[in-house]
């Protein structure tokens, strides 16, 4: 079943968001030691009980908005592992995320990153607690393993040495139920991906955005929906569809995102896929 995600990226550029629902004014940067301090200051609550108060369902003071739990590192399929470079990782860590949970009941996923030398920041408030929930599946499916979303099709796996598990629905469409191995897995996504990785003639023409790099070049993080992206596409998708390489998360639409930022929240629609 597919169903809308929405977000309310801390920076973004409003351009780059379609369609953008509404507007609202934003709080001061949060910067932060650790992931979860970011995510616990008073600002991101703030910013919280207006996100949770968007739809009218409660008011900003009656949101009262609480962090369940830790921040989690967040892991996404790494283009290195793809084009088969020796010795890297299947996915690689793109942000934290943590649960925040409204005085209702609804659910929002807080991402923070790292921002250079001003520490940990919020970036986005999802809704839902995809994040966290898959980090959870993945640990009881294979204690142990390493959770992953690999982007393009929204699908999101547990691996543990030489075996990959489906965690939802679109990997199940793309491995099976019963998994892969990790060798077949890379073959599946070097098939889909390879000639459509950050450098190629595919991205340099702009199909994929046009941005984007291997691990460790991209500055640190911002987020919001990626710049060309379609309407209702997922951070991530490109509009060229399930094909298309597209960047994984917040540090790699950092650059695009540089010279068009701007001081407002804006609550946009993202893809969910359950």
């Amino acid at each position: 079943m597919t169903s809308r995600r929405r977000t309310f990226p801390a920076v973004v550029a409003t351009t780059a968001l379609a369609p953008v629902l509404m507007l609202l004014s934003a709080p001061s940067a949060v910067a932060a030691g650790t992931p979860d301090a970011a995510v616990g200051a008073p600002a991101t609550l703030d910013t919280l009980s207006r996100f949770f108060a968007r739809d009218g369902a409660v008011t900003p003071a009656a949101a009262r908005p609480r962090i369940e739990g830790p921040a989690v590192p967040v892991r996404v399929l790494s283009p290195d592992f793809v084009a088969g470079r020796a010795g890297a990782p299947v996915a690689r860590v793109e942000f934290h995320a943590a649960t925040a949970v409204s005085a209702d009941g609804r659910k929002a996923s807080v991402w923070t990153a790292r921002r250079g030398a001003g520490g940990w920041q919020v970036v986005n408030i999802a809704t839902g607690d995809d994040e966290i929930r898959y980090a959870k599946e993945g640990a009881r499916r294979l204690t142990g393993g390493t959770v992953f979303r690999e982007p393009q099709i929204d699908a999101w796996y547990v691996r543990r040495g030489a075996e990959v598990l489906p965690l939802d629905e679109d990997a199940v469409r793309a491995v099976g139920a019963g998994g892969t191995t990790l060798a077949a897995y890379r073959e599946r996504v070097a098939a889909a991906y390879g000639d459509k990785l950050p450098g190629s003639a595919y991205a340099r023409r702009g199909a994929a955005g046009g941005y984007g790099g291997p691990a460790g070049t991209a500055p640190d993080a911002a987020s919001g929906t990626a710049p060309g992206a379609a309407p209702g596409a997922a951070p991530g998708e490109a509009p060229g569809g399930p094909t298309a390489w597209a960047p994984a998360g917040p540090t790699a639409w950092a650059a695009a995102l540089a010279a068009v930022l701007t001081a407002a929240l804006v609550v946009a629609r993202r893809v969910r896929r359950r």
